[in-house]
């Protein structure tokens, strides 16, 4: 298992519990191992209040990110696991959530190359993309356009703060301990998509756009078929449609919509047909079809 887990990964462990005792504690300080607790507060000198199961650790505002220690970033883990390695123990135990951060930093995201797989946490959305943690606390950007094939319009509609998932490392920026992150290619090509349905079939799906010539149906989150014109349609609404054809050398799925209705948004979860290793490249269009969309890394 990889060490440098997302933070949160480790805090309700057995593994984890272990540690938070003096001796476990001091052991730790000792082999530098990286421990995870919940920051219980922040006080007025911006210093974090870590929770150790019934002791109290102090991460200093100094040693609560790597990088620029502004006061949003550090008041906006209370309530929030933080990772952390011990720096001294006595009167006061005092923990460094920068430390863990750096040690992740050399030796887990300077070891990645463009095309791994790995886990990373969703920490943020915003209409241009998403932000996850791909390990103890660093933050990392996913582009709106890398999510899926299929387009939506805001990281919304496929995640929620909080949700586990797996990208693939587009880029590694080490000076500025980040990576460009992607997703689409684990959600499978556009024959592994269209092979879960047939000609014949009503299904569910959502309107992902509705244009002067038909209306574009998502079917699964890498897969959309056209349908017909179909009045009142808007976008986001949930759909049921019925598959007239599958054309794979033109890359098209043939819709008829059955009925429209609104629904929450409430995003499943993604379906990877990819879930770790490598990823040389990764090609979505089937074979022999004039349209090529594909990803080299």
């Amino acid at each position: 298992m990889n060490t440098y887990q997302p933070e949160g990964s480790l805090l309700l462990t057995k593994e984890n519990s272990r540690w938070l005792t003096p001796e476990g504690l001091r052991r730790a300080q000792e082999c530098g191992r990286i421990l995870e607790g919940r920051a219980l507060l922040c006080d007025r000198n911006n210093n974090l209040v870590v929770d150790l199961g019934g002791l109290r650790g102090l991460i200093p505002r100094e040693e609560a990110v790597l990088g620029e220690a502004r006061n949003i970033a550090v008041i906006s883990r209370v309530g929030k696991p933080v990772c952390f390695k011990v720096l001294e123990l006595g009167d006061r135990i005092l923990l460094s959530r920068k430390a863990a951060q750096l040690e992740a930093a050399d030796r887990y995201l300077a070891a990645l190359t463009p095309g791994d797989v790995i886990d990373a946490r969703i920490t943020h959305l915003e209409q241009f993309g998403a932000f996850a943690d791909v390990g103890c606390g660093l933050v990392s950007l996913l582009p709106i356009d890398a999510i899926s094939v299929s387009r939506i319009c805001h990281p919304k509609e496929r995640f929620h703060v909080g949700q586990a998932i797996k990208a693939v490392v587009r880029g590694v920026d080490l000076a500025r301990h980040r990576l460009t992150l992607s997703h689409r290619e684990l959600l499978g090509s556009w024959e592994e998509n269209a092979a879960l349905f047939s000609p014949g079939m009503t299904v569910a799906g959502t309107v992902r756009g509705v244009e002067d010539y038909g209306v574009f149906v998502e079917l699964t989150e890498n897969l959309a078929g056209l349908a017909e014109c179909h009045e009142g349609v808007r976008d986001g609404q949930a759909a049921s449609v019925y598959i007239k054809s599958i054309l794979p050398e033109k890359m098209k799925i043939k819709l008829v919509i059955v009925d429209v209705f609104d629904r929450p948004l409430s995003p499943s979860p993604p379906h990877y047909f990819i879930t770790g290793g490598h990823i040389s490249s990764w090609r979505y269009s089937p074979a022999g079809c004039g349209k090529v969309i594909e990803s080299v890394f």
